[in-house]
């Protein structure tokens, strides 16, 4: 077989983007790059390497990641540790130093906010506990807007020739925030001050932004799957605080969970985290709406 048609393809598809054509933003999570999309419009193509029906701790490192990162002009990651189980491998097979955290096209969206449960050390009797913190911010609106500001000043920087369309294209993402976020907050009102059970403290900047309380978690350490010794204490442990819900991602099983919300008297609600992770929750937009509705009572769940 000749080796020069097959090299000459490669170093094709390897070529960088010609100047002038639309930013190639690689992120982790879904959205992230719904947030590059609505920032930056037609001057980016932007793609997730996580779907919103994974878990972002755990990722499958495809060989056409290494090809979207080495085409990459900004890879927007999670920071805080969560993508450090597959990420690093990627980037080093990638080839591309723009994208290398330190390099101008690395965007580490936890810099954007102000990190929750930062442990003073950290060792493995801990269980899955992220030195930087806890990692998952984009739950929560006020969260994904900040980052959405860091966001907007990295895709100026790279792409400096578009100012007036980012201004005007961010003053509708602002205005839709706004408009949505008092619609949320006015239908999560009613239930200030609730205590919330979790299967895994995904939840805090949510409960937080919502004016809700964590009432502890089904899984006794960050990362180690519950156990029934552990959902009888925290039964006993949360038994007459009043909590009417349990919440949990998609990807985690629901069987203790069950147990445990009925005994408490309580709904299991399994929750969009990430853009993607029910039907009809592949925006920005729809995911916080379907979560808001499912916390709110209505509909009845997925």
């Amino acid at each position: 077989m000749a080796l020069a048609p097959i090299a000459a393809a490669l170093a094709l598809l390897l070529a960088p983007a010609a100047a002038g054509a639309a930013l190639r933003v690689v992120t982790t999570l879904p959205d992230f790059a719904e947030l590059a999309r609505e920032l930056g419009g037609d001057r980016v193509q932007a793609e997730a390497m996580v779907r919103g029906s994974q878990d972002p701790h755990f990722v499958d490192a495809k060989p056409s990641f290494v090809l979207a990162l080495n085409r990459a002009d900004l890879l927007v990651s999670n920071g805080l540790g969560l993508e450090d189980g597959w990420l690093p491998a990627l980037l080093r097979q990638a080839r591309n130093p723009e994208v290398l955290p330190g390099g101008r096209g690395h965007l580490d969206a936890s810099r954007a906010i102000q990190a929750r449960d930062v442990p003073s050390a950290v060792d493995r009797s801990m269980g899955d506990v992220h030195a930087g913190g806890n990692p998952h911010y984009y739950t929560s609106p006020e969260a994904l807007f900040q980052v959405a500001r860091l966001l907007e000043e990295k895709l100026l920087e790279l792409d400096p020739e578009d100012r007036a369309g980012y201004a005007a294209r961010w003053r509708t993402f602002e205005a839709t925030y706004r408009e949505r976020s008092a619609a949320w907050r006015a239908r999560l009102a009613p239930l200030q001050g609730m205590p919330v059970a979790v299967y895994h403290r995904s939840w805090d900047y949510l409960l937080d932004w919502a004016g809700l309380t964590s009432a502890g978690a089904l899984e006794p350490k960050p990362g180690i799957p519950p156990s029934a010794a552990h959902v009888t204490r925290l039964l006993a442990e949360t038994r007459g605080r009043g909590v009417r819900q349990v919440w949990q991602e998609v990807y985690h099983p629901t069987s203790l969970s069950k147990v445990f919300a009925e005994k408490a008297g309580a709904r299991l609600l399994v929750l969009p985290s990430m853009v993607g992770a029910l039907p009809g929750t592949d925006h920005l937009w729809t995911k916080f709406d379907r979560l808001v509705e499912l916390v709110a009572g209505e509909p009845n769940g997925p």
